[in-house]
């Protein structure tokens, strides 16, 4: 028998349930509401301001107000913002408050400072920070933020606070971090020479010298996923990151072997059709391959280049700059927003060429490309495999927008949450595929990394501190990778 909610019965509620409430962005009128609950709070009631709490942020057309509402009334709101003129992915919270009517019902101020850090998140910022009274704390710290520091603001004792972004640790251990698993008995760490994956010297580098020869071998897979949905662009990424592997050693590519499947032939000829114009593109002749129909959705690609004097991903050394040499033109690959920057489909074979001669042309200390697991992972890539960490300086890093596409390219406008392109938020591009970019390292002011094609900027230092810090301009540290990215230790 069904147990039945009878009023009649049971009586009126003892304790009414708090107002049900949603949390979304203010529209201009409820921007104003929010401005009266501040002024109430922290001018009236408080004193923390003599006449009005505001300030250059409310004027700013990049702030974004969220405020809490119980039908059509406002009983709550924060706002957020980028720090300084230009947004490098930085941003603060600030002025959280909560009308009196709705302070005993519980959750209106923890909910604004939830949506608050993920509305950041989806933004594209990398560092959030708020500054709140100290009597507020306990609430960030059940909701995960963390201290970094004390103030007093109107003569009241303030905390400022972080929330913690672990974005690119999360990307690196989705990409990279079972590499050691999966390859131990041929890592660095199996102490034999024999067994080092690519010979001593190159364990975990782009590609791998065959003994006794000048010829570098490199392969990759494209996810299958991306083949079934996207064929010809999959074609294309398969030339793509197998150029961009042999370009990160000083080699020139000489030839390519596919492997490709698909559920009917008609798929195939798509993701062949790609893989040809890639060739074409950079001028690689295809050797041949492997071809199967009826099969799930499969692409390998194998790359072989020549150089007499390879350059290692693991030949840094302390205190060396990092150096990123990254084509800003282009925009995201449609259906991969956020994940896959296209700079190579708009450029002429000769301008795609320059841009893979670029390593050899400068014979830097150590390179490697930009792969899946953005720059951020690749600088852990490089850092690790010599034996040492990295600190990147996050002002320093040209984003797409900030000029410097070289002859031909072609850049978006601006957009909220990083300080690029329309769509480009800084957070985006550390952690995506960017279509041409190499990090590299030699001694400080002495890269030799040049193309008209691209934009060349020194962007941090190895250091002894292992996995990679982000510096920002006002001196403070955030942690973006915690120790190494794969796992396979110094090459």
């Amino acid at each position: 028998m069904a147990l039945l909610d009878v009023p009649a019965l049971m009586g009126p509620r003892v304790v009414s349930p708090p107002a049900e409430f949603l949390v979304g962005v203010a529209d201009p009128a409820e921007i104003e509401t929010y401005r009266d609950l501040r002024r109430a709070a922290f001018v009236d009631e408080q004193g923390l301001f003599d006449g009005t709490d505001r300030d250059d942020l409310d004027d700013d057309p990049r702030t974004v107000v969220l405020v809490a509402r119980v039908g059509a009334t406002v009983v709550g709101g924060v706002r957020l913002a980028p720090v300084g003129a230009r947004d490098i992915g930085w941003w603060t919270g600030s002025r959280l408050v909560v009308a009196p009517s709705a302070r005993s019902a519980r959750g209106v101020g923890s909910a604004l400072v939830r949506a608050a850090a993920a509305l950041a998140e989806q933004l594209g910022v990398i560092r959030f920070d708020a500054t709140v009274q100290t009597r507020s704390a306990v609430l960030f710290r059940r909701l995960g933020w963390e201290a970094t520091g004390g103030c007093v603001i109107g003569g009241v004792d303030h905390l400022r606070m972080r929330w913690p972004i672990d974005r690119y640790q999360r990307l690196v251990d989705a990409t990279k971090s079972h590499l050691e698993a999966l390859l131990e008995p041929h890592t660095a760490w199996s102490g034999s020479s024999v067994a080092s994956l690519g010979g001593p010297g190159w364990v975990g580098d782009d590609g791998a010298p065959v003994p006794g020869t000048d010829v570098i071998a490199a392969c990759d897979a494209i996810l299958p996923s991306m083949v079934e949905r996207d064929p010809e662009w999959a074609g294309w990424c398969g030339v793509l990151v197998n150029v961009n592997d042999l370009s990160a050693m000083g080699a020139a590519p000489v030839g390519l072997l596919d492997a490709v499947a698909g559920r009917d032939t008609a798929f195939v000829r798509r993701v062949m059709a790609g893989v040809r114009r890639g060739a074409e593109a950079w001028g690689v002749p295809l050797l041949g391959g492997h071809t199967q129909v009826g099969v799930p959705a499969a692409l390998t690609v194998t790359a072989l280049g020549r150089t007499a004097d390879p350059v290692p991903g693991g030949g840094g050394r302390y205190g060396d700059a990092l150096s990123l040499t990254v084509d800003l033109s282009g925009s995201w690959r449609e259906g991969h927003h956020g994940a896959q920057w296209n700079s190579t489909e708009g450029r002429r074979s000769e301008e795609l060429r320059d841009l893979a001669a670029t390593v050899a042309r400068a014979r830097p200390s150590a390179a490697k490309d930009v792969s899946m697991a953005g720059v951020v992972g690749t600088v852990g890539m490089l850092a690790e495999a010599g034996g040492y960490g990295a600190t990147l300086d996050v002002a320093s890093i040209p984003i797409p927008g900030s000029g410097g596409a070289g002859p031909g390219g072609r850049e978006g406008g601006g957009g909220a949450g990083g300080g690029g392109a329309d769509g480009v938020s800084m957070g985006d591009w550390l952690g995506c595929f960017p279509g041409f970019g190499m990090v590299t390292a030699d001694r400080p002011g002495e890269s030799r990394m040049h193309s008209e094609f691209a934009t060349t900027a020194e962007v941090g230092r190895l250091t002894f501190d292992r996995g990679v810090t982000l510096r920002w301009p006002d001196g403070e540290t955030t942690r973006a990778v915690a120790g190494g990215v794969t796992g396979l230790g110094p090459a």
